[in-house]
C-alpha cells in the first residue's frame, strides 16, 4: 500500500500535513476517462486488430494515448525512488514510453490503405453497361490516360473526331469545341470533397484532344449553401482538399489551366441556389435557377437545374444547353457533363455515388428541401432524365469512407486508401458495383458487422438498394441504358500504366 500512497501524492499533489488533495490539474476526472478508454481499447482490439479503424476504438485510442503521456510516463521519477533503482522502475518506465509510442503511430502515423482485388467478368446478357476500373491509381494523367485506354479498347472512344484512332471517332464523347462541365463534390473538406489531382489530370485529357481542344471546361457543384463543412454550403477553394498537395483546391488547378492560355473556370452554384430565374429564350439573361412548377408525379421530385454565364462570357442553361444571344437559339449538342463523385456512405441514403451526387445540380433550397427528400423516391433519377445526362460518370475511389452511415464529412484521418478510379455510362451500374466490390469489402475489413445500408441488394425500403432501382426504373423509362444485374455488366479492370 505505500507504494500506492506514494503514487497517489506524487500525481494529485495532496497535503501531507492536512491529508488533503490541493490540486486536480492532473488527476481529474479525465484520469477515469483516459484509463476506462485504454481498458477498453484493450479487450475489444485485442481479440481484433482490426477494430482499431472503428470510429469508437479510435476515439478511445485517442483518449488512451493522452492518458498515458500525462499519468503514465511522468510516474518514471517517483517509482525510480520508490524502487530505489530496481530494474523494475526501467521495465515500467520503458513499458510506459512503448506504449504511448505505439498509440501515438497507430493514431496518427499508421497508413490507412487497403489493396482490394477487383475481379474482371464479362456480361452473360445483352444489352450490357460497361465498368472500366483503374486499380493503383492516385488521381495522375497516367491513371486517366490508363482509363481511356481501357474505354477505347472496348469501343468507348473519349475524343469526338473524324480522325479514328484508338481513343477517338466520330461517335467519341468530347469534342474539340465542346463546353464541359465537371460536376464536383464540394460541399465537404478534406476526403469529403472530389480528388482535385483526378479533377486537374481529366481536365489534361481533355485538352490533349487530338483535334486540338478550343473548347470551355467549367468545374462546378451546389453545397445549397447550407451544411458542409462550414456549415455554409460548399466551396471550390477549400483550404484542406483531397489530394496529395491537400492545400490544391478546385479553384487553384482552374487557374493553373487558365494561366496557360485554356478557358477553364469554377462556378459554385451556391451563390445563385436561392435566385429563381426563367430561360434566356423567355428573355431573362440574369444567373440562377430555372424550376419546374410542379412535383414529378412517380418520384415527387421538383425538378430545377442552373442557368448562368461562365468567366468567358459563356451563357449555359444546364438543362437546353449553350444559349446564343445573337441567334436566339441554344446548342444542345455541345453542352457534355462529366459526372466525377468521391464514393463515400451516406448517414441518410446509405452510399453517396454517382446518382446521389445529382444533388448538386438542383437547387434544395429554392424547393423546400424538395430534391434532397426525394433521393429515396428515385428522384436523382429524374433529374438526370430532365436536366441532362453525363456523358461519362468517373468515381474517385482514391480515397473513399467506408464506415456505414459516417459520410457524407469525411475527415483524413477517417479515410481510407484504396486506390480505385472507375467509369461508366451508367451511374447506377457504377453505383452498384461500387459499393459491392469497394465499399462493402472495405467495410468488412474494419470489422463492421452491419453493411446493410450500403448493400445495393438490400431492396428494403428506404435502403440504398431500393432507391437504386428507382432512380434506375426513371432512366431506363426515359430510354436509357441501366441496369443494376451482374448479368447484365461487363467489369474490364487494367493496373494504372500497365
Amino acid at each position: 500500500m505505500g507504494v500506492f500512497k506514494e503514487l497517489w501524492l506524487e500525481a494529485c499533489r495532496i497535503d501531507k500535513n492536512k491529508g488533503k488533495i490541493t490540486s486536480y490539474s492532473r488527476f481529474d476526472r479525465f484520469f477515469i476517462v483516459g484509463l476506462a478508454s485504454l481498458i477498453w481499447f484493450l479487450l475489444r482490439t485485442g481479440t481484433k486488430p482490426s477494430r482499431i479503424q472503428y470510429p469508437c476504438q479510435r476515439a478511445a485510442l485517442t483518449n488512451a494515448s493522452l492518458w498515458l503521456a500525462i499519468y503514465v510516463v511522468p510516474l518514471a521519477a517517483p517509482l525510480t525512488r520508490i524502487f530505489a533503482g530496481r530494474r523494475i522502475a526501467l521495465l515500467l518506465a520503458l513499458a510506459a514510453l512503448v506504449a504511448a509510442g505505439f498509440a501515438t503511430y497507430m493514431l496518427v502515423y499508421r497508413p490507412r490503405a487497403i489493396q482490394l482485388e477487383i475481379k474482371e467478368w464479362t456480361a452473360s446478357e445483352e444489352p450490357a453497361s460497361s465498368i472500366f476500373v483503374v486499380t493503383e491509381a492516385r488521381g495522375r494523367v497516367t491513371d486517366l490516360a490508363t482509363l481511356i485506354e481501357l474505354m477505347g479498347e472496348r469501343g468507348v472512344k473519349f475524343y469526338k473526331s473524324d480522325k479514328t484512332g484508338e481513343n477517338a471517332g466520330p461517335d467519341g464523347l468530347i469534342a474539340a469545341d465542346d463546353v464541359v462541365i465537371i460536376k464536383v463534390n464540394s460541399q465537404w473538406d478534406e476526403r469529403g470533397g472530389t480528388n482535385t489531382d483526378l479533377v486537374k489530370s481529366l481536365i489534361h485529357v481533355i485538352i490533349s484532344h487530338p483535334d486540338g481542344f478550343r473548347g470551355e471546361i467549367i468545374i462546378a457543384d451546389n453545397g445549397q449553401a447550407q451544411y458542409g463543412s462550414r456549415g455554409t454550403g460548399g466551396s471550390l477553394n477549400w483550404e484542406r482538399n483531397n489530394a496529395e498537395d491537400t492545400s490544391q483546391s478546385m479553384q487553384k488547378v482552374a487557374d493553373f489551366f487558365a494561366e496557360q492560355g485554356y478557358r477553364v473556370s469554377t462556378y459554385l452554384w451556391d451563390t445563385i441556389t436561392l435566385k429563381r430565374v426563367r430561360e434566356y429564350s423567355e428573355g431573362d439573361m440574369e444567373d440562377g435557377y430555372v424550376v419546374y412548377d410542379t412535383p414529378n408525379p412517380r418520384t415527387g421530385v421538383i425538378v430545377s437545374y442552373p442557368k448562368f454565364r461562365t468567366k468567358y462570357g459563356t451563357y449555359i442553361s444546364f438543362k437546353l444547353g449553350v444559349w446564343d444571344p445573337e441567334r436566339r437559339e441554344y446548342n444542345s449538342s455541345n453542352l457534355k457533363v462529366i459526372n466525377v463523385p468521391v464514393l463515400k456512405t451516406h448517414s441518410i441514403y446509405g452510399v453517396t455515388a454517382c446518382v446521389k451526387h445529382y444533388m448538386g445540380v438542383v437547387s434544395d433550397r429554392l424547393t423546400d428541401h424538395n430534391p434532397h427528400n426525394s433521393v429515396g423516391r428515385g428522384g436523382m433519377g429524374t433529374v438526370m432524365v430532365e436536366t441532362r445526362m453525363p456523358v461519362l460518370n468517373i468515381l474517385d475511389a482514391i480515397w473513399i469512407n467506408p464506415h456505414p452511415r459516417g459520410g457524407p464529412s469525411t475527415p483524413y484521418d477517417r479515410a481510407v486508401r484504396v486506390n480505385i478510379v472507375a467509369a461508366s455510362r451508367d451511374p447506377v451500374a457504377l453505383d452498384y458495383w461500387a459499393s459491392k466490390y469497394v465499399l462493402m469489402p472495405v467495410a468488412k475489413q474494419l470489422g463492421y458487422w452491419d453493411l446493410s445500408t450500403i448493400d445495393p441488394d438490400n431492396t428494403a425500403p428506404g435502403y440504398f438498394g431500393y432507391w437504386l432501382r428507382l432512380s434506375m426504373e426513371e432512366l431506363t423509362r426515359a430510354g436509357y441504358l441501366s441496369t443494376v444485374e451482374e448479368g447484365k455488366m461487363n467489369v474490364y479492370v487494367r493496373h494504372a500504366g500497365g
